[in-house]
């Protein structure tokens, strides 16, 4: 058809697998859900409507974009990926430029489930023009190869918040786990490519329940933050879609007054729900880079100078330039260990984790200071293998 569309069905159809050396084996693919006898009764009936779609999209690789820790709830599920765009679920194939599309929708909203798509994945940014206004340094140039067709997903305003403020001290496969277990539990459940999903649970859906029950998906502390910023939300008193006039510097601060947000979540909300490109969130990842490649790995150079440099040396895309860095950072620098010394406290954090792991013998750490820390010091130069004395002064 003209717009790249093919004929609506009501039938789920799968697409014949063709020989490709980037195939992904049975034993590997992602393995459908369990879903109990509840949730079939519970599928929101007005989504049964699957449409079918061919996607355009040059300059664009699925799989890196969807991986680079950006989303955290799309699973692989044979040759595609399954997840939800909004309230719409989808199963999506690349070929080439083109992607194939399976998603739910209602019949009056059909129409514009390309346009959506196309949204979703930022398919009118022009890619080409934003790597070129990259910096030329040598870090920057193995970044931007290694990243080819990495496009910053436009992600919902209030999905983009919450999921980040879950991301608290938290790794990327933790915040999967935790984005997962949220939707399962409170979420919507829709069927797709024999797979059912659930979306993202609303505001008010989060500001109802209770704080317990959103420890049980793993949240820890994070979960007094999150239901205390959804019931904001749900009240009126956080406009997340009217703050998208505010210019740069009056977000961050409307952001950075919500409960369990700080400047790096505001910069990743800024990034990805708001699409301020110069936003330049910088974790432990972007921190190591940082230090080792452009402050010749100094551990004297504070988070205000960090954030100082990125945003006059990366410019008008430095948000492309910090996902660039932090996927390459976190897969090809990571595996090499290059980055291992270069976070000023990557020791203190070691000998914390160490300190939880350790229980004193008595069952409760003194009261004195002096006396818990001697006996740390002692006890992890024998488990550690490496002197901690000098981050335990």
């Amino acid at each position: 058809m003209s717009n790249g569309e093919e004929p609506e069905t009501g039938r789920e159809r799968v697409y014949p697998k063709e020989a490709s050396d980037n195939s992904v084996s049975p034993e590997t693919a992602a393995r459908p859900l369990r879903f109990k006898r509840r949730d079939l009764r519970s599928l929101d009936k007005g989504h049964s409507f699957v449409k079918l779609l061919k996607v355009r999209a040059p300059d664009f690789d699925l799989a890196t974009s969807l991986d680079s820790g950006q989303v955290f709830h799309w699973e692989k599920s044979g040759r595609g990926f399954v997840g939800t765009i909004d309230h719409c679920a989808a199963y999506i194939e690349q070929e080439g430029s083109l992607l194939r599309v399976q998603a739910t929708s209602t019949p009056e909203a059909g129409s514009r489930l390309q346009a959506l798509i196309e949204h979703y994945f930022a398919l009118d940014h022009p890619l080409a023009e934003i790597c070129a206004s990259f910096p030329d340094d040598p870090v920057m140039n193995n970044a931007r190869d290694f990243c080819r067709g990495l496009r910053i997903i436009r992600q919902p305003k209030w999905e983009c918040l919450a999921t980040f403020i879950c991301s608290s001290m938290k790794q990327v496969t933790h915040i999967r786990q935790i984005s997962l277990a949220l939707r399962r539990r409170f979420g919507k459940p829709r069927r797709i490519a024999e797979r059912v999903v659930y979306t993202f649970p609303a505001p008010e859906r989060i500001a109802k329940v209770s704080e317990n029950d959103l420890r049980e998906c793993a949240l820890g502390y994070r979960a007094a933050y999150l239901r205390a910023t959804a019931q904001l939300v749900d009240s009126g008193n956080a406009d997340l879609e009217g703050w998208s006039a505010l210019p740069d510097a009056q977000l961050r601060k409307e952001l950075c007054r919500l409960p369990g947000v700080g400047p790096k979540i505001a910069s990743c909300v800024m990034l990805f729900a708001y699409e301020r490109l110069r936003a330049f969130p910088i974790d432990v990842w972007m921190e190591r880079v940082l230090r080792r490649e452009y402050f010749s790995g100094s551990k004297k150079v504070t988070q205000a100078q960090l954030r100082e440099f990125s945003e006059s040396y990366f410019g008008t895309h430095g948000g492309y330039a910090q996902q660039y860095l932090f996927h390459y950072a976190r897969t090809a620098l990571r595996k090499s260990g290059a980055l291992r010394d270069f976070s000023p406290s990557f020791r203190q954090r070691a000998v914390s984790r160490q300190r939880r792991r350790i229980r004193h013998p008595e069952g409760e750490l003194a009261a004195d200071w002096e006396t818990n820390r001697s006996w740390f010091r002692r006890k992890l130069s024998v488990s550690a293998g490496w002197d901690n004395v000098a981050a335990l002064s």
